[in-house]
């Protein structure tokens, strides 16, 4: 087994109710050689005093306060606190299952620089985990399960937040926490991929997620629809988009119009294709809709899908597929 140190960093605030769990599950890990850097993001209840006590206890368990305010500066600090040779998150609310540093630390060591270890997750929560959350997991799992995580990356995030872990110096490649960009750990999925980072497929359970109704990812504006587009907007300029083809946005839902108007700020010319009848040929934000015929006049275009219904998702692979277009290559699902 590898003695190479594991820095888990974790951020908290409010969590009382859930972070002794949390503390128990590292402490009880089968690999023993982590350090566990803790940093209170201003808490107004009792985390921090519980936080001292289980420091007291086990000097693995390191405690700070953030220097700034908000969960990438407190990321920053916890990283300018650890020494690790390897770098891990944690949310203060989920629970490790006992194998989980073993298991990504030895991949590691298997696969060597440049790859990425990350685990299946499962969700709980005390009145039942809803449909959506069910159906994420399934799909999260089912990427991790063969290491296929980038596949669908424009979706929705693709690595989960709390269970990943790579060496320190890949971590300082891709630039860690610095940018101010959230969601963080959306953006910090995008500079895993950028960096083309190899996902090490796992077929186990590594991570229990605990969903509730006052969790950051609930509750906090840095995580509404909007921040997830413009984070997908940027890096798909940026890595995907092939400036010397033309570019098509697939409906005009909510999200079709803030991707539309995304690209407009950044005068990307766009075609906007649109099935709706009662749409097609107005004028939104001054890009005419079109009709899907108009795909014809296109020569290799690439395009954006913001359509939301299932069916008509599936309707449209299904056109991708008899044109011989290839994901993240000829089209992307931004939903």
């Amino acid at each position: 087994m590898s003695q190479a140190l594991i820095s888990i960093l974790i951020p908290f605030k409010n969590t009382e109710a859930f972070i002794p769990e949390c503390v128990e599950s590292i402490v009880n890990q089968t690999y023993s050689h982590w350090e566990a850097i803790f940093v209170d993001d201003s808490s107004a209840d009792l985390s921090s005093s519980i936080i001292e006590v289980f420091s007291k206890q086990d000097d693995r368990i390191k405690y700070f306060k953030n220097n700034g305010n908000g969960i990438i500066p407190a990321l920053q600090t916890a990283f300018s606190k650890c020494k690790g040779t390897y770098i891990t998150r944690m949310d203060s609310d989920d629970i490790m299952v006992p194998k989980r540093l073993e298991v990504m630390v030895n991949s590691l060591e298997t696969n060597g620089r440049k790859h990425l270890a990350v685990g299946q997750v499962k969700y709980f929560r005390a009145d039942g985990v809803s449909d959506g959350y069910a159906r994420y997991e399934h799909w999260i799992n089912d990427l991790t399960k063969t290491g296929n995580n980038y596949a669908e990356i424009y979706k929705e995030c693709v690595i989960p937040s709390p269970c990943w872990m790579l060496h320190r110096d890949d971590f300082i490649s891709c630039k860690g926490f610095e940018p101010n960009r959230y969601p963080e750990d959306y953006d910090l999925t995008f500079r895993f991929y950028r960096a083309n980072y190899t996902c090490i497929p796992c077929d186990q359970v590594l991570l229990y997620w605990r969903d509730y109704s006052s969790r950051t990812s609930r509750t906090h504006e840095h995580y509404a629809i909007n921040y997830f587009l413009d984070i997908k907007v940027h890096y798909f300029l940026e890595l995907d988009y092939d400036i010397k083809r033309p570019l098509t946005i697939w409906g005009a839902g909510t999200k079709g119009k803030t991707v539309a108007k995304l690209l407009i700020e950044k005068d990307i010319p766009f075609y906007w294709i649109c099935d709706n009848q009662k749409k097609i040929g107005k004028d939104i934000y001054g890009q005419e809709l079109l009709n899907f015929d108009f795909l014809k006049q296109l020569s290799a275009p690439q395009s954006i899908v913001t359509v939301a219904n299932e069916r008509e998702q599936q309707d449209i692979r299904n056109y991708f597929a008899k044109h011989n277009m290839e994901s993240m290559i000829d089209y992307f699902f931004f939903c």
